[in-house]
């Protein structure tokens, strides 16, 4: 768990909360932003100079240019181009290094440094490019971090802290299972609105009111499809395999669905409209904290990956961490980490480390 040698310059630059943001559209916008509104000073690039210069301008960048001094770096490119720039920016700095990139499994088998730690914010708007970036974008918004057993715990601890100051919820996943889920309920609903908003306009050729007739329903099924389309072939190679899987799930269920149709099927029908009102009805919209927490103590080895390990066994259980700490002790290599959890959780939590080999206790916080 000690933090890498490498990580010592960082801390050092982190009194400072200097930062660089490399790529100022729409999200690395909203993260220059709101480094800014938490008191770091930020170093904005783009492949597009006149683009650097105008998060000056909005107020998404102090400066212009790359900081090597920087503490955190935050790569906000499309997803094809962040194993490489994420690479460069690991070499120029002695900081920590993440990324805002919808897939993670390519990224993280590419960028193999304990200093980079990958991150997807679940966030978005109807306005594209910088000038449509606001410092209070990921306020309520899920934040996933896909940390690996060889991430350094300190450059984890930094950007979990950064991304928590904006407002944000954080959730680890590894790689794979990032992928897996984002393609269920992000990269698969995007190719389906896509695809439903292609099929309206190609009968609108012949029957020119169609678009006219769109009611609230068919806006909102096919808003995300108004989306930049260059980021997404980038996405459908990097993340091809859950993808293919998903469409594959989607056109059974859709087959079935043109089944019970087809056969007049009432039963059918009716039981899966009231499966999906159920499921959405229950669609979490959030995390608060619970009234009643609880504080898990976990000793742990000091060794790499054991925050990834056990963070990522709480995402794996559903289990939300609303606070972390990890005090290292002076005797041996070994130190305590404390997870602030909804205390109706704790067993599950604790029947889960016990199973993995930890030896966890609870007090509750009431």
């Amino acid at each position: 768990m000690t933090a890498n040698d490498s990580m010592e310059p960082a801390a050092a630059a982190a009194l400072e909360k200097r930062a660089n943001v490399i790529g100022v559209g729409l999200i690395g916008g909203s993260v220059g932003m709101a480094l800014r509104s938490q008191g770091w000073h930020v170093s904005a690039t783009d492949a597009d100079s006149e683009v650097s210069a105008l998060a000056v301008t909005v107020g998404a960048a102090d400066a212009a240019g790359f900081d090597e001094a920087a503490a955190l770096t935050v790569v906000a490119v499309p997803v094809g181009q962040i194993s490489e720039i994420a690479a460069d920016a690991l070499r120029r700095t002695a900081g920590v290094v993440t990324d805002v990139g919808s897939t993670k499994l390519d990224i993280a088998r590419a960028v193999d440094d304990p200093r980079f730690v990958g991150g997807h914010p679940m966030a978005g708007s109807e306005h594209d490019g910088l000038v449509g970036s606001r410092a209070n974008l990921f306020e309520g918004a899920m934040w996933v971090l896909t940390p690996t057993e060889d991430t350094d715990e300190g450059s984890f601890q930094l950007v979990r802290s950064v991304v928590r100051s904006f407002g944000a919820e954080t959730i680890a996943l590894h790689p794979r299972m990032h992928d897996q889920m984002v393609a269920q309920v992000s990269h698969v609903p995007h190719l389906t609105a896509a695809s439903l908003m292609c099929l309206a306009d190609d009968s609108s050729i012949e029957h020119r009111a169609l678009l006219r007739l769109a009611a609230g329903g068919f806006r909102d099924m096919t808003r995300i499809s108004a989306g930049r389309p260059s980021i997404w072939p980038d996405i459908c190679v990097a993340n091809k395999t859950a993808i293919t899987k998903g469409l594959d799930d989607l056109i059974e269920r859709l087959q079935s669905v043109r089944g019970a149709v087809a056969n007049q099927d009432r039963g059918a029908l009716l039981e899966l409209l009231h499966q999906a009102r159920v499921a959405r009805v229950n669609l979490p919209t959030g995390f608060g904290l619970a009234d009643n927490m609880a504080e898990v103590t976990v000793p742990v080895p000091d060794r790499p990956g054991e925050i990834a390990a056990i963070t990522t066994l709480a995402a794996e259980l559903d289990v939300n961490i609303f606070d972390l700490d990890l005090t290292h002790s002076g005797e041996g290599r070994k130190g305590v980490m404390r997870l602030m959890i909804d205390a109706t959780m704790s067993e599950r939590l604790t029947g889960g480390l016990v199973a993995r080999g930890y030896r966890p206790r609870v007090r509750s916080l009431e």
